[in-house]
């Protein structure tokens, strides 16, 4: 656990260049303080526990406005940035070096019963506000839009964008067309997308309307 502790603190100054010094990561740092309570509470809950590590994730939910089950497992080098919003269940997975951003939900779709929730592989980035929902899969080295809502799994190497999320970059390749960047900061927003073609679409009108 320790050493769990000491790589999630080290990746908050490899992904985070606002952040400056040890003792503002320990003081000041809501997602690293969502994931202490978690990696404490997470231990007692394997025992057989349930009341107290579910006291010290409603604590931490209290404290930070990041909601993490005790029941799910979280791998090495996790990080949550900013975090407000956050919702993790019961029975998420999510493997080594992910980053999340804040309003995301890793939830279930009130269908299932036992395994409920997303598994996320290895460097796996989730942006603001998307939502994965449900006992499916979501490959290694895959990046998830902001605001896509993922209803079904994804396999290795994949950038997913939308409402419902789709995949437009697979193994560095475009699909369909789409031509994006991988950087968090350059994942395509679909709804510009959908503005840009009633524009398109508009004009086209326009033009039709004074040939006539």
């Amino acid at each position: 656990m320790l050493g769990k502790i000491n790589n999630d603190i080290k990746v908050v100054f490899e992904r985070d260049p606002a952040a400056t010094s040890l003792l503002e990561v320990l003081l000041t740092y809501s997602g690293f303080h969502a994931i202490l309570f978690y990696r404490l509470a997470h231990p007692l809950y394997n025992l057989g526990l349930r009341l107290l590590p579910r006291i010290i994730s409603q604590l931490a939910r209290f404290l930070t406005g990041i909601e993490i089950h005790p029941g799910a497992k979280i791998g090495s080098g996790f990080f949550i940035d900013h975090g407000m919003g956050v919702v993790i269940g019961e029975t998420t997975e999510i493997g080594d070096n992910v980053t999340i951003y804040q309003g995301v939900t890793l939830g279930g779709t009130g269908k299932e019963d036992g395994k409920r929730h997303p598994t996320l592989g290895n460097n796996v980035m989730v942006s603001a506000g998307a939502k994965i929902l449900g006992s499916i899969k979501i490959g290694n080295n895959v990046r998830v839009g902001a605001g896509a809502v993922v209803l079904k799994p994804v396999p290795d190497n994949c950038t997913v964008v939308g409402i419902p999320g789709r995949i437009v970059v697979k193994d560095g390749k475009r699909i369909k067309g789409k031509c994006i960047d991988l950087e968090h900061g350059n994942l395509p927003d679909p709804v510009q997308e959908m503005l840009n073609c009633m524009s398109k679409r508009i004009r086209k009108l326009e033009e039709k309307n004074n040939n006539c």
